[in-house]
């Protein structure tokens, strides 16, 4: 079974200090400790030749592909996430290695609207090594919508993030029906284990 890891928005605008929104407010737990366990998945990872795609949520200067709930939120000076931005791009510790694949997304599920399942199928990947931000919003949207696609799905609960109260609920709620949860390293085990 092909397994892929899929980092999902682990961007300037959520992950830095100087980003969009920890500056508006919206800091996130454990960020410096998540981004850390992510660069050392990230290596052990492409050790075993694991490919890597990562999303980034990101949107036009205009907003008009912004979700219509998220509209009045975004309309800072300068916008946040938008195409091409600092605040959009990937942070410095986990910038994409050449042969990674980048998937835009505008919507929290990263299928939808996107080109996702049809890279992961030619791929030949069934399995998803997931980590990320938001865990309550993008992280779960996104492993919801891969179950329902018949992807195996494994979330990696040291390398997520989400507000306090927000980040246990959603991993309880992906380890009772959609993935299973755990540390990275039990979990890249558990790949590389024989059959």
């Amino acid at each position: 079974m092909s397994t892929a890891v899929l980092v999902i928005d682990m961007q300037n605008g959520f992950c830095h200090p100087k980003g969009s929104l920890p500056q508006a407010g919206f800091g996130l737990p454990r960020i410096d400790e998540v981004v850390a366990a992510n660069r050392e998945l990230l290596a052990a990872s492409r050790a075993v030749d694991l490919p890597v795609i990562y999303t980034r949520h990101v949107f036009r200067d205009d907003l008009l592909d912004a979700p219509a709930r998220m509209r009045s939120v975004l309309l800072n000076d300068p916008a946040p996430l938008v195409r091409g931005s600092w605040d959009a791009d990937v942070v410095d510790e986990l910038t994409p290695a050449a042969g990674d694949r980048i998937i835009d997304k505008n919507r929290y599920d990263a299928f939808l609207y996107t080109d996702l399942e049809v890279v992961l199928r030619a791929m030949g990947v069934r399995r998803l090594l997931v980590t990320g931000v938001v865990t309550s919003v993008c992280v779960e949207s996104t492993v919801r919508s891969a179950e329902q696609r018949d992807f195996e799905v494994l979330v990696a609960d040291d390398c997520t993030s989400a507000a306090e109260g927000a980040h246990e609920p959603a991993l309880a709620a992906m380890a009772a029906v959609f993935a299973t949860v755990g540390p990275w390293r039990v979990l890249l085990d558990t790949i590389r284990a024989p059959a």
